[in-house]
């Protein structure tokens, strides 16, 4: 006890100097407080209360980030290290922290416009609250750089995510989704600290770019090493549900809210891809690592989910559960980028998952109006709605355009990008695994366009002799908001320079 006590200036010194970088998670935890007292003291009536506040709180949150990156351009840092190096700030975390602050405050504005969430009997408020703590959770994943920041933060994201997915408890379709997500979480968890373990154990070492952790495990064992390494790959597997760790989402997707179902997948997705950067950039810059072959890893795993995603996807009718196998698909795609090591290829990633996320929003805000109006959950009862409904319907075919990565759409910019960074290190090194996924993404994109152009199909040219009548007039806001994403698509996909993201 003694031998630490001169080391606890310097502690408090270092703690004191990383708070100026970490503001907007100190405001996002003050944000999460005052909205769970907000709910405690108004009750019932405090749901517009506790939005107002979580939407303001989250555009005061994206002020702070923008200055975070401010700080990185004037102190001219690559990279600050914060709290013992447990987190990192680096321009890259930056924009991915901006992609989720902005996917969420349009997540919080489409919580209470569907129907079925509005109409439970559990007031909304703890749902906005338990947004707010679980967008904290994945700031910190972005960040985290230290085996045991990664874990915390990993279980932050799941916690809320379990009480997200089963807050709407009243059906049995909702329980039994909740039910295995939480046994899949669990289990997914279990290995992954099992395999961090594993890695303490091999290098001595939580930090991952610690002096002496990656040298440790490349003179280790090199089939133990990739065995841990592996293990770890479930608990980040599950947050981005690539194959084999995909089994949950189609039960889960269509059994939670929709507003949940796209919370679920875009913004664990999104901050997974992030920390897998930060976790693949020490095995990267050392030299020697040969143990594991990572980019054989994301090219066989990146082949395989964009393969089952979209196949599987093709047999669907009910429209969250192929939206469900059609975000496997993206996750695949994604991986492409990853699978390059390259600044192109992150920059890409970047733009890719913007655009991926703003659309899939856009889709799954569309089941909802379709459910709001005539109770539309699967493909037949589409048939023929596109003449009733011509501006939603339209609006889904740009969205789906988009989705399906069809020319003159944010979606289709996004999967150049994509292929261009993969062909430019393939052209470099001729790896025969980055030609495989180039091949694999192609087929996979046209595979796509037979389960993406069903909707439009049945929407405009199937006829449905037996109409269901309106059930219930649709939020006017939903139907502007789907609108101004399908504005941003088509902005995106014929001006992409506009959204270009420099991470140099």
């Amino acid at each position: 006890m003694h031998e630490l006590l001169p080391s606890i200036p310097a502690q408090l010194k270092s703690i004191i100097d990383s708070l100026g970088y970490f503001m907007p998670e100190l405001i996002l935890s003050l944000l999460f407080i005052l909205v769970f007292v907000t709910d405690l003291i108004f009750g019932k009536t405090s749901e517009w209360l506790c939005r107002t506040i979580s939407i303001a709180g989250l555009i005061f949150v994206i002020y702070k980030v923008l200055w975070q990156l401010v700080l990185l351009i004037n102190t001219k840092q690559g990279a600050a290290y914060l709290f013992g190096e447990m987190l990192q700030l680096h321009r890259t975390e930056v924009f991915f922290k901006l992609i989720i602050d902005v996917i969420a405050i349009i997540i919080l504005l489409y919580i209470p416009w569907d129907k079925a969430l509005r109409a439970h009997f559990k007031d909304l408020s703890d749902l906005y609250s338990i947004i707010i703590a679980s967008i904290l959770g994945l700031h910190i994943m972005i960040m985290a750089v230290n085996l045991l920041s990664i874990y915390v933060a990993i279980e932050m994201v799941s916690i809320a995510s379990y009480l997200m997915v089963a807050y709407r408890s009243d059906t049995p379709v909702t329980t039994e989704a909740g039910m295995k997500y939480v046994l899949f979480g669990a289990v997914s968890s279990a290995i992954m600290l099992y395999g961090i373990s594993l890695l303490y154990g091999f290098s001595g070492s939580l930090d991952l770019n610690g002096p002496t952790f990656v040298y440790n495990l490349s003179i280790a064992n090199p089939i133990s090493v990739s065995l841990a390494i592996a293990l770890v790959m479930v608990g980040i597997g599950f947050k981005l549900s690539f194959v084999p760790m995909h089994f949950w989402v189609p039960d889960v997707y269509q059994g939670a809210a929709t507003p949940v179902t796209a919370y679920l997948s875009t913004l664990p997705k999104i901050a997974a891809f992030g920390l897998f950067i930060n976790f693949l950039h020490p095995f990267l810059a050392y030299g020697n690592w040969s143990a594991f072959d990572f980019r054989l890893f994301l090219s066989a795993i990146g082949i395989i989910t964009m393969i089952v995603g979209n196949l599987a996807a093709i047999w669907q009718t009910n429209i969250k559960r192929m939206l469900a196998y059609s975000s496997i698909g993206h996750t695949g795609f994604a991986l492409m980028a990853l699978a390059t090591f390259s600044q192109q290829g992150v920059s890409a990633l970047l733009f890719y998952l913007l655009v991926y996320a703003v659309a899939n929003i856009g889709a799954l805000m569309l089941t909802s109006h379709f459910v709001n109006k005539i109770g539309a959950h699967d493909l037949d009862s589409y048939k023929g709605v596109g003449l009733r409904y011509p501006l939603p319907s339209v609006c889904f075919v740009i969205i789906l355009i988009s989705l399906a990565g069809l020319p003159i759409s944010a979606g289709f910019n996004g999967k150049i990008m994509v292929f261009s960074s993969v062909y430019q290190i393939y052209d470099a090194n001729h790896n025969i695994w980055l030609l495989a996924l180039m091949i694999t993404g192609a087929a996979t994109t046209v595979i796509s366009l037979f389960y993406y152009i069903k909707i439009p199909l049945y929407l405009f040219l199937k006829k449905n002799e037996h109409h269901a009548e309106d059930q219930l007039s649709t939020h006017q806001y939903l139907l502007i908001s789907v609108c101004l994403i399908s504005l941003f698509v088509l902005i995106a996909g014929i001006f992409p320079q506009f959204f270009n993201i420099p991470i140099n």
